[in-house]
């Protein structure tokens, strides 16, 4: 993806896109530079953005999915994402029970965030034991489509049928999913060879200016 040249000022405690245009971090949005632009402006990638915008900004939420029965890679896969959302300032949303779930909760949690869980049940405390935040539906596997529709990124480790109406969903709503492994196939997700690659993608996909934003569309 081509994005913006992205600058960060210490002195400003700002993000600015090419020296026009400056980021509110509570917003998720871009607005003019009405000002001179501060002089320390210093050039950063979108994951090194995010990382200074940490304790910043709203806390949209990013969600994790997959199997309930993960393989040995897709739970250590699934771990080290959550890990990597935490040290983002990224906010964690899953659904809170076994497998990809469990593990990227886990790996949420220990790396300093607070993974929130969408439980299909109507009891908080059928969530796996790294949910911070469990949230009891009872709605069943309706959730999916709830989690889809909250996150703007959905990022899908493995998976199975469950994992594909999930992706549906994400792409019925014109987010952005990505996967790894041997997630779901279907036109529109964006396979990645990493972890490091899906938290790149997922960054300079939040932190895209309107006009990179209007290209994607077109």
């Amino acid at each position: 993806m081509s994005t913006t040249p992205l600058f960060w000022s210490r002195q400003a405690r700002a993000l600015y896109a090419g020296g026009a245009l400056r980021f509110d971090p509570w917003a998720w949005r871009w607005a003019p530079v009405r000002e001179e632009a501060p002089a320390d402006l210093q050039a950063v990638d979108a994951c090194g953005a995010l990382r200074e915008l940490t304790g910043m900004a709203r806390l949209v939420p990013i969600a994790v999915i997959g199997p309930r029965e993960a393989s040995e890679w897709e739970y250590r896969t699934a771990e080290a994402l959550g890990a990597a959302l935490a040290r983002h300032g990224l906010q964690l949303l899953c659904g809170g029970r076994n497998g990809v779930m469990e593990a990227s909760a886990k790996g949420h949690l220990q790396a300093g965030g607070q993974p929130i869980g969408l439980l299909p049940d109507s009891d908080w405390r059928s969530a796996n034991p790294y949910v911070r935040i469990p949230i009891a539906t009872g709605i069943g596997k309706s959730r999916n489509a709830i989690i889809a529709q909250s996150c703007p990124v959905l990022i899908a480790v493995g998976g199975g049928y469950g994992t594909m109406s999930e992706i549906a969903f994400g792409l019925h709503f014109d987010h952005m999913v990505l996967a790894l492994g041997d997630a779901p196939k279907m036109p529109g997700v964006v396979f990645c060879e990493s972890v490091e690659e899906a938290i790149r993608r997922t960054a300079e996909h939040l932190l895209r200016t309107d006009s990179e934003a209007d290209a994607a569309l077109s």
